[in-house]
């Protein structure tokens, strides 16, 4: 499966929207989660074959060095055969931020999915969502299918100010920007800041994504101190402060494993 590029545009200095449309997208189907992903696959430079591709053949053909690289991506919508993705952008760290930055109408990007699991569940009295930019995607679509009126409680972290995005909800809004700036290190942000919201009455469904060390913190939170029930907590670690992607993806079930011994 592919996309063709149809606009691009610069959402913030570290944000890249990049809309997908055409006849290879023909069969894709997204809609029933808000975390809906994709895979995107990116060959490396001077790879012998063009896009599309199929990836299991060029993995089962070539040697290793000549494969594409897989990269793992929210999907912000799919309406009328529009594929939306967000791209968070560090220069020409990583691969698949610098291919957004890059990308022009026409070109192409093979992917596979999408895979999902959550959506704000319509039972809840009141909604809490928490994370950085890697999770901004799935939080927004996720704020467009709060019930009307409820309680949503969103907490998001980025760099500074000029990061930050409008948001909107049929939901009763209340949108907390943390700034790492100037201490970019700091790991405590998101807890520090749920830490001191006075709860609504009744119960939550709670969505903390993004960086793994600071969903891990408010998982303990949440579980350890709150007692929000596991069944209406969604926790997801997208990556890790000092690895590499390839070096997350490695440890990543190790690391669950342990988050999960916690609370």
């Amino acid at each position: 499966m592919y996309g063709r590029v149809e606009h691009v545009e610069q959402l913030t200095p570290h944000m890249v929207r990049v809309v997908l449309s055409g006849e290879g997208l023909r069969g894709f189907s997204a809609g029933e989660f808000t975390d809906h992903y994709v895979k995107l696959a990116f060959p490396p430079p001077g790879a012998p074959y063009p896009v599309p591709f199929d990836a299991a053949q060029v993995r089962a053909t070539l040697p290793r060095e000549q494969w594409p690289v897989s990269r793992t991506y929210t999907v912000r919508s799919w309406v009328d055969g529009r594929l939306t993705i967000d791209f968070v952008v560090h220069g020409d760290t990583g691969v698949a931020g610098p291919w957004a930055q890059a990308a022009r109408p026409g070109d192409l990007l093979t992917l596979s999915g999408p895979g999902g699991a959550f959506v704000p569940d319509p039972g809840a009295d009141w909604y809490l969502m928490a994370g950085d930019e890697s999770a901004l995607p799935a939080i927004a679509a996720s704020l467009e299918r709060v019930p009307a009126g409820a309680p949503v409680h969103v907490f998001l972290e980025a760099d500074g100010p000029d990061d930050e995005v409008e948001l909107s909800s049929p939901g009763e809004l209340t949108l907390t920007w943390v700034h790492r700036k100037p201490d970019p290190s700091a790991p405590d942000l998101l807890l520090r800041a749920v830490a001191e919201l006075e709860f609504p009455p009744g119960r939550v469904c709670a969505f903390v994504h993004g960086e793994a060390v600071a969903t891990r913190a408010l998982r303990r939170h949440l579980l350890g101190e709150r007692h929000v029930p596991r069944a209406d907590l969604s926790v997801s670690g997208y990556w890790r402060r000092t690895f590499t992607e390839d070096g997350w993806r490695s440890s990543k079930a190790e690391w669950n494993r342990a988050v999960e011994q916690d609370v």
